[in-house]
């Protein structure tokens, strides 16, 4: 099967000789889950912005689809974009607190010049339902919900334009054990019924091997260890690999 997302030799440098991203290179193959591990400043979320070129790359490709990313002109990228979506680490922050729900959930359709066909009041609601929540909610402001509750919301804001890849930013680090588990498993849950393709980044081993395919394992911007989640995660070939394993506890019996 053809990946739907292709890293290819990436890397990113700020200033001189500042190199955050060396020469990374791994697929997604579409309806799965990546994992990318790593601590905190490793170059995870630098990737995944250059995989929807938030961020420019200094050196290497990124495809979709088969297509060169970096070859799209400013109208092609914003053709490409409903394709792929990102979910932010923080619920609070990536939220508008001056906007009610229904008017942030309904941002992505202004963008891009679309109306549902069910209309638009219709579509925002199913939204909020395919990720548990009430359309009593479109008429409420972001600081009247809590934590999870506000993931949620992002969620369905990433799902507005029906994308087949998220990238999870570190979506449950913001949340505490139980709520994140819940957001999870909602995650898995949207999968399969939508078919969705996942770059999943964290830096706990325990939650990647429970929601991913595979598993690429970053340590100061470069790519130290990739494979299939459970081979790597019950024989990690990397002396850093076992560290994160190490240093991360078993998963909640709540997930």
């Amino acid at each position: 099967m053809e990946p739907l997302v292709e890293a290819r030799g990436l890397g990113k440098e700020y200033g001189a000789g500042h190199r955050v991203v060396d020469d990374v290179s791994f697929s997604i193959r579409r309806g799965e889950t990546l994992g990318l591990v790593g601590e905190s400043g490793s170059g995870k979320s630098t990737v995944a912005r250059m995989l929807l070129r938030l961020v420019e790359p200094t050196t290497g490709q990124v495809r979709y689809d088969g297509r060169d990313l970096l070859a799209a002109d400013f109208g092609q990228m914003r053709a490409l974009r409903r394709h792929m979506q990102i979910v932010f680490q923080d619920p609070y922050a990536a939220l508008n607190p001056r906007m009610q729900v229904g008017e942030i959930l309904a941002e992505p359709f202004a963008i891009h010049r679309e109306r549902p066909k069910e209309g638009l009041k219709a579509r925002l609601a199913e939204m909020l339902r395919t990720v548990g929540m009430d359309e009593s909610a479109l008429e409420r402001f972001p600081h009247e919900f809590s934590g999870g509750q506000r993931q949620r919301i992002n969620i369905a804001r990433a799902l507005a334009l029906r994308p087949e890849f998220l990238v999870l930013d570190e979506p449950v680090s913001a949340l505490d054990v139980s709520v994140g588990a819940q957001v999870v498993n909602l995650l898995r849950e949207l999968q399969q019924e939508y078919g969705l393709t996942y770059l999943f980044i964290s830096h706990s081993m325990p939650l990647v091997r429970y929601l991913c395919d595979r598993v690429a394992v970053m340590q100061h911007g470069k790519l130290v260890e990739l494979g299939e989640c459970e081979q790597v995660c019950n024989a990690p070939q990397e002396q850093y690999t076992q560290k994160l394993i190490a240093a991360t506890p078993e998963m909640p019996a709540s997930v």
